[in-house]
């Protein structure tokens, strides 16, 4: 179990993996019921209402980026703004657009401790991002600085990426990639000011450079908005010898040129 799994030493407290392991044997005596006023549903997750608002993203994207195309312009083809600029990673793939719909279940799991919808968030990644899947050597999650993990007890982004990991059966590397340094939120800032905010912020540690050399890497987080941080995570792979990074996350902000 590595770092951004929770492992935090010191006093004992339920770690993630217990909480869940507790709420579900909850949901047999008290069936879940859904993150909407929707009908209770089968599992833990979204009513049949809540799914018909999500929206996924089934057309075709930018090959670099993976934002939406209105009509397919072939394979392989790139938006303007990932012509104009490469970013640090090669291709990206979001499952959803990140709004009113979508925000619910992915705030839940990251700040109410809903470890339950980390499966569901994960097959939602592993069906958008099935060929980066298939061509990853290895699955990195983007890290949390260890005083937020502190705080927070788990990182959302590991959840996801560890669950991803064994349902595809794929190395999971949870402490291949570090946040060296603790950053302000990114909330609320400017694309510059958030590449700002995370420059040399992410680090591959000396003992797991061997993780990563000559490997093609898939990392994983929860939601892309301008990616100041998978690039900056992206550089500090390749910095470390990785031979590719692509990203692959649960939903991506919907601005125009921007990814």
């Amino acid at each position: 179990m590595g770092l951004q799994d929770g492992a935090l030493g010191g006093l004992w407290e339920p770690g993630a993996r217990l909480k869940s392991a507790g709420r579900g044997l909850l949901d047999l005596i008290f069936p879940p019921l859904t993150l909407d006023p929707g009908a209770r549903p089968q599992s833990p997750g979204l009513s049949a209402e809540a799914w018909s608002r999500i929206v996924f993203i089934d057309g075709p994207v930018c090959d670099g980026c993976g934002a939406p195309f209105e009509f397919s312009l072939g394979p392989g083809v790139r938006c303007a703004a990932c012509e104009a600029k490469p970013r640090a990673f090669h291709r990206a793939r979001a499952a959803c657009v990140y709004d009113e719909a979508s925000r619910d279940p992915i705030l839940q799991l990251k700040h109410a401790d809903r470890l339950d919808l980390a499966p569901l968030l994960a097959r939602w990644v592993s069906r958008a991002a099935d060929l980066l899947v298939e061509e990853a050597d290895a699955i990195v999650p983007v890290p949390l600085h260890r005083g937020r993990l502190f705080h927070r007890k788990f990182n959302q982004a590991a959840e996801i990426a560890r669950t991803l990991a064994a349902l595809r059966r794929r190395p999971y590397l949870p402490d291949a990639l570090v946040r060296a340094r603790e950053t302000a939120s990114q909330g609320g800032k400017s694309g510059q000011a958030r590449r700002r905010n995370v420059a040399g912020a992410f680090t591959v540690p000396p003992g797991r450079r061997r993780q990563v050399e000559g490997r093609n890497i898939l990392l994983i987080d929860d939601v892309l908005t301008t990616g100041a941080t998978a690039e900056g995570c992206a550089r500090a792979l390749r910095a470390a010898g990785a031979s590719r990074v692509d990203l692959a996350v649960v939903a991506r902000v919907q601005t125009p040129h921007t990814a």
